[in-house]
């Protein structure tokens, strides 16, 4: 009988590269990783790692059961899944996770309805970024991650993952108070061609990158004047009149800055996917259940985060 365990830590030592690596995200000693791939090494009667200067690679041996773990792994999830619906699974812990903003907007807002709801139930809640969603999913450490795609997660297809679209949530332009475009209902992007930009430094995070994509999209570069990450220092700036800047729909600005979101129509129409993931295999985890529909109800429940109808040219991040 094979230790599904021992499937995970070599999956873990595949992705990862070094036994060391692999130990921290499994939160094991190094020397307890090396053990399950011995013992997983015994069990199979093949061997799985091979010297390689000071550390280790996989065998081909080990290439073939890292080909099979992932539909092992799955069909036990479901087999779970299977035998909490049984049990009603009005009880237990659900481990939330995801981005900033999804934490603001959508996690906090849906744990409260889960402990409104069902206060047998116990919601913990963490804030990461997405690849690192992806790492706590596959490390147990969490249950569902609400993720914004980009090129460090995984793609569509990865049989580890069960990936569903939960939102596409708009974006607005940010513009001081007073501003030319701040009394309007809406602005098309290419509005704001001639204005001095605000965005995150290159290699800061991803909404560099985003805002780049959206402005190419409506036809021009931004001439960025003043770089910045997080959302008060962005507001602070705009606020002052030294530009604008392009903020989701999600992210939350203090009412004490003098500043207007300004709703984006017109085509193409900046939108970012959110995702709501989970172990393959988990879905219909009745805990699991409970928790992606308190995801979908806060969706449905906000106005803010409905995109216009006619959205063919949306230009999505990720």
């Amino acid at each position: 009988m094979i230790d599904l365990r021992r499937l995970q830590v070599l999956r873990a030592v595949h992705q990862y590269g070094t036994v060391t690596a692999a130990a921290e995200v499994l939160h094991l000693t190094p020397s307890a990783v090396s053990h399950h791939l011995r013992e997983l090494a015994r069990e199979l009667r093949v061997p799985l790692v091979e010297p390689r200067g000071r550390g280790i690679r996989l065998t081909s041996a080990a290439y073939v059961v890292v080909e099979h773990a992932d539909a092992l792994l799955a069909r036990w999830e479901e087999a779970q899944a299977a035998l909490e619906s049984h049990r009603a699974g009005e009880a237990g812990l659900l481990r939330m996770c995801g981005f900033a903003t999804a934490v603001v907007g959508l996690l906090a807002p849906a744990a409260a309805r889960l402990r409104a709801d069902r206060p047998g139930l116990t919601v913990q809640v963490s804030e990461c970024g997405t690849a690192d969603g992806f790492d706590l999913l596959l490390a147990t450490d969490a249950d569902i991650a609400v993720v914004d795609p980009n090129e460090d997660a995984p793609p569509p297809g990865d049989g580890r993952f069960d990936q569903h679209l939960l939102v596409e949530e708009p974006h607005d332009l940010l513009v001081p108070a007073g501003h030319r475009l701040a009394a309007r209902p809406a602005v098309r992007l290419a509005e704001a061609a001639d204005e001095p930009w605000i965005i995150p430094a290159r290699g800061t995070c991803h909404h560099h990158e985003r805002i780049l994509a959206y402005c190419a999209a409506s036809g021009y570069n931004p001439r960025v004047a003043h770089y910045a990450t997080e959302w008060p220092t962005i507001s602070a700036l705009v606020g002052h009149g030294l530009g604008v800047s392009l903020i989701p729909r999600l992210a939350e600005i203090s009412s004490e800055r003098p500043v207007v979101r300004v709703p984006l129509t017109g085509d193409p129409l900046p939108v970012r996917r959110v995702l709501a993931c989970v172990r393959r295999g988990g879905r219909d985890h009745p805990l699991v259940q409970h928790g992606l529909r308190a995801l979908r109800e806060v969706v449905e429940a906000s106005p803010a985060l409905s995109v216009p109808a006619g959205r063919e040219g949306a230009v999505t991040a990720g």
